[in-house]
This record gives structure tokens, C-alpha cells and sequence, in this order.
């Protein structure tokens, strides 16, 4: 042993330039790793990443004016308290949209407890009480929305919007900022939304009418539901109007970690292997490269298992270390790193599963790098201890007819070995198109990914979102439903008005609950996006979504009974289509269908498809003046807006494994040219220049870049597809909705990746062609 480890130390001094380069390599693609890992839990746990950064309260309790709150703070388990913040209940409207929103007294700077986070804008006011914006809100009329009611109104920091006090009195105010928190979000017809205002305002506002919102952080977040009843018993059971727990909000965004989760566990997945196949191709290549220093211990007496154990050693070793470099290296400086990663490394110590992530990943790529190195170790342990027994042994196949006839028709000669060295043999051209290949895989399942999420927002309809906003009539709308068409058909930008009722009915053995829909008229039917079967035609026909499907295990063409009020409804399923909302389990039919059950039903809202380019912010307010406030527009729900995060983790994806694409290129160039070294001697022996030696260089690499980026792009295509389409099946939207990046996204990829190689191999291929035949005597032993 003491043998194996002076010689390990002995081969580390006289080839110092590998071994940092392994080490580096490692420390490389392990800190690229956990910044992947940190951005992946930033996106997939939103609501905890608001949670802990707003130093947010496990439960809020919506008490009565006049409670004594501050009892709470007494309460065994509680940890901190934000507020009590006197509330009043408003309307608020803006551009037509309108949205129930409970305002809350605050004060000029936020609270150390349930701090709202604002995203856009600026808070009510600075701490010397001067205006916070320059035009966004000033003085007692500023209005901070929490980020889904701003959504839903259209409203932005700087606009004007309407509020409506418990008195019916309206009051202009001006949106300063929009703000997250770690509450339940807003959504049409639930509850209502969350927003903030100075004091005096409040006062303005509610007249008087207020009640109370307390939060309480916890010691324990267990003991939320024993931490209740001791402060529904402090404050009386008669003063507590409502009760709001954490779990509550993080079940609703419970929905978008899991699609997010699943997602990016499998980038994460792939991720790690083409990071610990480049790592060890690095080591192999090491182990490769020293064949003539395994020959002479053999030839001094060292055993296999002696030169096996030498390299195993000595490479786990130089993995250890760059592993503890990189994770080192993001423990200590992520969070500096300008930008959204810099802020997801800060913000990942606080999230679950942080410690799981920064020992699994670096075990994880430790042990798979030690697997490769030692089978490399073994190979190495088997070498013959004659060296020119190997170097009698062909180094490359014979030069094929094709490339005989290019050489007699003149075809550059960089060109022709160029394409020879990149292509030797079937098994040894496999090996680097497939390694090199794989980053460039997941770098396009990337890109569907993101095409795909484009695709919800530059073309709705064609992933089930054809009607961009819906209208609800008031009670002062008046008038029929032909005159209320006939006025919102007449709006500027609204191209097709479908009335549609929704309501809830029983699955057969009325074990479950779907939502049956009535939208369009058999004379104007709906435009549904159909992938499967086909549109609605005839009576008694419908449309269903993949996740009332899989709840009613049948398939497009079944006959589906189920029971609305008491009443059966039996309609005939006959396509199915992409159904972003209630999880694909509605079922949708002509109003003129379940009107034959229920002759007297009236539409329930209208859906607004808008002509071509039209703004749906535009036609919402023109849909307002038009008239009178009397109408409540809302814009279509869109699964896109709650994968926003998504997008920095895509492109910082595709950042993390182009570096690993680049270490795999210079590992594989560099093995290129060094076992090449006997065919470069005999090039330059028959004549070649070195300036053709180094064109053929770097043809070589960038045919075999050519050949990787073509399969990996193609491979990466239908990959990404089947990806895309099976998590919108599984989420009960349904396949259908991939959407394949545009081929000049594409050939960028390709020609990114060529242009990479021939870069990259412009260095190795100068010193390869100054190179001496004297000076490569050496490697023919």
C-alpha cells in the first residue's frame, strides 16, 4: 500500500495540469448541480418560499372590532404576533373586472411578522412618512393589492381603481404596489382578497364598520390546531368570525408544486447523470492517457489489484475534493451570485428538503463518478506490461474506398480525416456522439417546456382557452339575454359572445363530483379545442376533459349518465379536449342541450372570444363604459400564470447544462487528440502541414458536436413531447398540449453547439500541430 500511494503521489506532481483539471471539473459540475437543485426548489415551493421570507404567520384570525388580541401573545406557543390590523370588507373594481377585497390597516413600514413582499411598486409609505412613489400612490390614498386580486382586476402600480366601502360610497385609490404573502390566494367567487392601506384611509373607507385580523407564529407548526383552541378560547368563541391556517394555504398551492416538482425532478434526474458521465469521462480519459506509465509499474513488479487500487485511490480522491469545492463554494458564495439564482441559493437554506439536496447531490455524483473510475481502475489493472505489443495494434480502421475517391477529387484533406477521425469505428464514434449527445437532450426538453408554456400565453386557444374573458350580469343589468348579446357583440374587439351556465353533478354511484357545462348554442357552438374525436354536432353530445375521463374510466365515444339536481342527464361522449380548469373533470354540452332538461335555465355568464390582436384589458373597459359598471367581467384563468417561476429555471437549466455540455466537449477533445498522436506523426511524415493538422482537428470536433446536437435535438424533441403530454394527462388537463420549439430555436441549438466545438477545439488543435515528430516519439511506446 505504501508503494501504490508514493506512486499515486509521485503521478499527481508529474501531471499536476490533469489533475486540476479533474478537480475543477468535479467542483464545476457539482456546483452547477446544487444551483440547479436551488433553483428547482425556489419554483416547485412557492408558498413556503413566501412564507419564510416574509417571516410569515402559521394561522390568522378574523376576529370582531373591540377583541383583546393582545392576550394572544400570551398564549402558550406563539412565537411572535403581526398586527392586530384593523379591516373593513370592499368592493373593488377596475377596468370592468370587480373583486371582493378585505383592506387592512397598516402602517408606513411593514411589520417584522407577516410581511407582505412586494413584487411591483412600492410600499404605503417610508419610514419619514413621505409619499413611497414618484406618481404610484401617495399619502392616505395609496393602495397595496396582494398579487392575485391585482391579477384578477388588471390593476398595476399607478392605476386608479374603485372602492366600495360597506356604506355603498365609492373612493378612488391609487395602487402604489402589489405585494405577496403567505396566505389563501384570491379567486373569482370564493373568498375575498387582501389589501392594505394607511390608517386614515381605512377611516375614510369603512365609516367605522371594521373588525380585526390578527396572525400568530408558531414555535411548532404542529400545534396549529391545539394553538386554536387556546385563542378562540382567550378571545371568546363569539369574537372569532374566522379562522385561517397555514395548511390551508399551502394546499392550494399544492396543485402547482407537484406539476412543478414532477417536472423538475426529472431535468434534476438527468441532470445528475450527464454531470457524472462527463465527470467520469474526465477521469477515463486521465486513466486512458496513462497507459504507458501502467505499463512500466507492471513492468516493475506492481500487481493489477496494486494499479486498480493506485488509480481508484487517487481519482476518488481528486473527486472528493472538487466536490467539497463546489458545495463549499455555493454554501459560502450562492447567495451572492447576482440575479434570481444568487436569490434562489439565498433563499433555498430556508426551504424543506435544502439538506436532503446538498448531501444527496454531491453523494450522489460522488458515487456514480466512482462506479465509472472503477471500471476505468480495472481497465487500467489490465493493461499488458509490454507497451509495444499496444502500440503495434491499429489505432484506427483503414481509409474506406469513399474516402480514398474525396482524396482523388480533391476534397480539402483537413476535411476527409477530419471526417475519419470523428467517425473511427461504429462502436467508438457511439460512445462520445452519445455522451456529448445527452446534455443537449434535456436542453431541448428544456426548450419544449418552455414552448409549451408560451403557447398558454401567445395562443390560448389552441390549449382549450379560446373565450379570453367572462361576463356575469349584475342585478342592475336588466334587460334579456338576446339584448345583453346583442350589447357585448357590439363592444369593439369581441368577436363571438356564447352564453353558458356551469353547475355540479353526481357521477354514477355518486361517489364523486364533476362540473357539467352548457356553452354555446347548437347554431353557434363553442370552439372547444378538440384533440381527440371530434367537436359537438348533434343532441345529447358533449366534450370531456381527460380528468373526467380517467374518474369514469371510459374513453371518447361513451354514453355518461349522471345526476344534476335530482334529475339524470345522459349525454354521449364524443371528442375530448384540453381542460385546464377543475382538473379536467368537466364535461361540456350545448346550453341548448340542458335546456331540454331544464327549459326556464338562463345563462349563468357569457364567454367572450376576442377578435385577432385585440387587448382583453382594452375590451374589459370598453365592456364597462358600455354598461354602466352593470356587468362583472373576469378574464379567463390561465395554468401558465402559476408556472411563471418556471421560466428563470428553465433558461438557468439550460445555463447549467451547457457548462456541463462544455466540460464533456473538452474531455472528449482532448482524448481525441491524445490518441491520436501516432496517426498525427504519420500525417506529418507523409506531409501535411500544420496548418491542415489543426483544420483537421477541429473538422473532427465539429463533426462529432454536428452529430451529437442532430440526435441529441431530435431525440430531445420526442422526448420533451411525450414529457409534456404525459404530465398534462396526469394533471387531468390532457395530452395534446406540447408544443415543439420553432426550428430556427432548433438550428440555433445545432449551430450553438458546432460553433462551441470548433471554439473550444481551436486551442488543443495549435499546440497539437507545433507539435515535433520528435517531440511524439514518445507516444508510439
Amino acid at each position: 500500500m505504501r508503494a501504490t500511494l508514493r506512486w499515486a503521489h509521485a503521478d499527481f506532481r508529474a501531471h499536476r495540469g490533469e489533475a486540476l483539471f479533474v478537480v475543477l471539473a468535479s467542483a464545476g459540475i457539482i456546483a452547477s448541480l446544487l444551483l440547479a437543485g436551488a433553483l428547482f426548489s425556489y419554483a416547485a415551493n412557492p408558498w413556503q418560499r413566501v412564507f419564510n421570507q416574509s417571516h410569515g404567520a402559521h394561522l390568522w384570525l378574523h376576529t370582531r372590532a373591540g377583541a383583546d388580541t393582545a392576550a394572544l401573545s400570551r398564549v402558550d406557543g406563539v412565537a411572535a404576533l403581526s398586527g392586530p390590523y384593523r379591516t373593513t370588507a370592499t368592493t373593488v373594481e377596475s377596468r370592468g373586472a370587480r373583486a371582493g377585497v378585505t383592506l387592512r390597516a397598516a402602517r408606513a413600514v411593514p411589520p417584522e411578522t407577516g410581511r407582505p413582499l412586494v413584487t411591483e411598486g412600492n410600499w404605503l409609505a417610508r419610514p419619514d412618512g413621505t409619499a413611497t412613489g414618484t406618481g404610484a400612490g401617495s399619502g392616505s390614498a395609496a393602495l397595496v393589492l396582494e398579487a392575485s386580486v391585482a391579477r384578477a382586476l388588471w390593476a398595476e402600480p399607478g392605476d386608479t381603481v374603485r372602492v366600495t366601502g360597506p356604506d355603498g360610497a365609492p373612493h378612488a385609490l391609487r395602487v402604489s404596489g402589489i405585494a405577496e404573502v403567505a396566505e389563501p390566494r384570491y379567486h373569482p367567487g370564493g373568498g375575498p382578497g387582501i389589501g392594505w392601506v394607511l390608517d386614515g384611509t381605512l377611516d375614510e373607507v369603512a365609516h367605522g364598520d371594521t373588525g380585526q385580523s390578527v396572525g400568530l407564529r408558531l414555535h411548532d407548526p404542529d400545534d396549529t390546531d391545539f394553538t386554536v383552541q387556546r385563542a378562540v378560547t382567550v378571545l371568546g368563541a363569539d369574537r372569532v368570525a374566522q379562522v385561517t391556517k397555514w395548511q390551508q394555504a399551502r394546499a392550494e398551492a399544492g396543485g402547482d408544486d407537484r406539476l412543478l416538482g414532477q417536472m423538475f425532478a426529472v431535468f434534476g434526474l438527468g441532470a445528475l447523470l450527464a454531470a457524472a458521465l462527463a465527470a467520469a469521462g474526465a477521469i477515463g480519459a486521465r486513466v486512458r492517457g496513462q497507459l504507458r506509465d501502467i505499463a512500466i509499474l507492471k513492468a516493475v513488479g506492481f500487481t493489477p489489484g496494486q494499479v486498480t487500487r493506485g488509480f481508484l485511490v487517487q481519482h476518488l480522491a481528486f473527486a472528493l475534493l472538487g466536490v467539497a469545492l463546489g458545495t463549499a463554494a455555493i454554501a459560502l458564495l450562492g447567495a451572492r451570485i447576482p440575479g434570481r439564482i444568487g436569490e434562489a441559493a439565498a433563499v433555498w437554506q430556508d426551504l424543506p428538503g435544502h439538506t436532503a439536496l446538498m448531501i444527496g447531490i454531491p453523494c450522489g455524483a460522488v458515487l456514480l463518478i466512482a462506479a465509472s473510475t472503477g471500471l476505468s481502475a480495472w481497465r487500467a489493472g489490465r493493461v499488458p506490461p509490454v507497451p509495444v505489443a499496444r502500440a503495434a495494434l491499429p489505432s484506427a480502421a483503414p481509409m474506406t474506398a469513399l474516402g480514398r475517391r474525396a482524396l482523388g477529387v480533391r476534397v480539402p484533406p483537413a476535411l476527409v480525416l477530419g471526417w475519419r477521425a470523428a467517425f473511427p469505428r461504429r462502436g467508438r464514434t457511439l460512445v462520445p456522439v452519445a455522451r456529448l449527445a445527452l446534455p443537449l437532450v434535456l436542453i431541448t426538453v428544456a426548450l419544449v417546456a418552455w414552448s409549451t408554456l408560451d403557447q398558454f400565453r401567445s395562443r390560448p386557444a389552441q390549449m382549450g382557452l379560446p373565450a379570453a374573458l367572462t361576463v356575469r350580469a349584475g342585478q342592475s343589468a336588466g334587460g334579456s339575454d338576446a339584448e345583453l348579446e346583442r350589447t357585448l357583440a357590439e363592444v369593439r374587439g369581441v368577436a363571438a359572445v356564447h352564453p353558458g351556465a356551469e353547475m355540479a353533478a353526481l357521477v354514477p354511484g355518486q361517489t364523486g363530483t364533476i362540473t357539467l357545462r352548457g356553452l354555446g348554442t347548437a347554431r353557434d357552438p363553442y370552439p372547444a379545442k378538440v384533440v381527440e374525436g371530434r367537436a359537438v354536432s348533434g343532441p345529447d353530445e358533449a366534450v370531456a376533459g381527460q380528468g373526467l375521463l380517467d374518474l369514469l374510466g371510459v374513453r371518447v365515444g361513451a354514453w355518461v349518465r349522471m345526476t344534476v339536481e335530482g334529475r339524470p342527464q345522459i349525454l354521449h361522449v364524443v371528442g375530448r379536449t384540453i381542460e385546464p380548469e377543475s382538473g379536467g373533470r368537466v364535461i361540456t354540452t350545448s346550453i341548448d342541450a340542458l335546456r331540454e332538461r331544464d327549459p326556464g335555465l338562463r345563462p349563468d355568464f357569457h364567454a367572450l372570444v376576442l377578435r385577432e390582436g385585440a387587448d382583453p384589458e382594452a375590451v374589459s373597459a370598453a365592456l364597462a363604459g358600455a354598461t354602466a359598471g352593470a356587468l362583472e367581467v373576469r378574464e379567463t384563468p390561465n395554468p401558465v400564470d402559476r408556472l411563471e417561476p418556471a421560466r428563470a429555471v428553465i433558461a438557468a437549466l439550460i445555463a447549467v447544462l451547457a457548462l456541463i455540455g462544455l466540460i464533456e466537449l473538452l474531455t472528449l477533445i482532448g482524448t481525441g487528440v491524445r490518441d491520436r498522436g501516432r496517426d498525427l506523426l504519420a500525417l506529418k511524415a507523409i506531409g501535411l502541414t500544420p496548418r491542415q493538422i489543426g483544420a483537421m482537428i477541429v473538422t473532427a470536433a465539429g463533426l462529432t458536436a454536428l452529430a451529437s446536437a442532430v440526435v441529441g435535438t431530435t431525440v430531445g424533441v420526442l422526448s420533451g413531447r411525450w414529457l409534456v403530454d404525459t404530465q398534462g394527462a396526469s394533471s387531468g388537463i390532457g395530452a395534446g398540449i406540447a408544443q415543439l420549439p420553432p426550428l430556427p430555436v432548433l438550428f440555433t441549438v445545432i449551430v450553438g453547439a458546432v460553433l462551441g466545438a470548433v471554439v473550444v477545439a481551436v486551442l488543443p488543435a495549435t499546440r497539437a500541430a507545433r507539435r515535433r515528430p520528435a517531440d511524439s516519439l514518445s507516444e508510439t511506446l
